[in-house]
């Protein structure tokens, strides 16, 4: 390994807590045995996953709740539902459309580091002491036509610059791992990246069901002091496109929080 690629991974390693700690803190796993796919054909038995919803959980009085929740500042952040997608199922512990309050989100984070001990735990919250969490808020979505669950978390932060630094540390993490890279948002390459997780094993078959085949593509990108991730799953062939166009919307949404697109 040469020295400056010795730096690179050193540094990776340095931050590597404070980006674990969003990336596997919530989400991800119901997206995923969320989908209500078949890979090759239609018709054929599907795997029974878990129902998307046409109500925001919980229950909210909104009278477009079913576009989801905008009755707080963090909230209004979040995409409404856009046309072709439905709310979809409950991120585990969270409800489909969910906020976490600054305090709460920071010891969620946190929790993510209970296998370390002693200096390596003072250090890992630390990390995300530093990242100076404002909030989180979450919602998922569910395509209509059940090819695609994708889930969404809005991360406020302190300041730009930790968002920023946040975003180049996550890049930087998924090309050391060598993932796929996944389609540019033209209008926010500087300020977006996705990544295309491993190609689906070949899944197991019976004559009474079949296993779908899922592709992940997880999305990170930031406006000011908010960061964004979009964790979506989708049977073969992947929509990609479709997944770059939720993040699209996430972004303009930001731009002018509150108002339906």
């Amino acid at each position: 390994m040469s020295e400056k690629s010795g730096r690179r991974t050193r540094r990776i390693l340095k931050n590597v807590l404070a980006s674990v700690v969003v990336l596997g803190a919530v989400g991800g796993g119901v997206a995923y045995t969320a989908v209500t796919v078949d890979r090759a054909d239609r018709t054929a038995p599907t795997v029974a996953w878990a129902e998307p919803s046409t109500t925001a959980t919980p229950k909210d009085p909104a009278a477009d709740a079913d576009r989801g929740r905008a009755s707080t500042p963090m909230s209004r952040l979040l995409l409404p539902v856009p046309d072709g997608y439905v709310l979809g199922a409950d991120i585990e512990g969270h409800g489909n459309d969910d906020e976490i309050p600054a305090k709460q989100a920071a010891a969620l984070l946190k929790q993510t580091g209970k296998s370390f001990y002693g200096k390596k735990r003072r250090a890992y919250e630390k990390e995300v002491d530093r990242l100076g969490i404002q909030g989180m808020a979450m919602r998922s979505y569910a395509a209509q036509d059940s090819t695609l669950q994708a889930e969404v978390i809005v991360l406020r932060m302190k300041d730009k610059k930790s968002v920023r630094e946040f975003f180049e540390v996550r890049k930087e993490m998924s090309e050391f791992f060598e993932l796929r890279k996944g389609p540019k948002i033209k209008e926010y390459a500087k300020n977006s990246a996705c990544y295309l997780g491993p190609k689906p094993a070949k899944p197991e078959q019976d004559e009474d069901e079949r296993t779908p085949d899922l592709q992940k593509m997880t999305c990170s990108a930031y406006d000011g002091e908010v960061m964004v991730t979009v964790t979506a799953f989708g049977g073969e062939p992947f929509d990609q496109k479709a997944v770059a166009d939720l993040v699209e919307k996430q972004l303009r949404h930001i731009q002018s929080p509150g108002e339906y697109i």
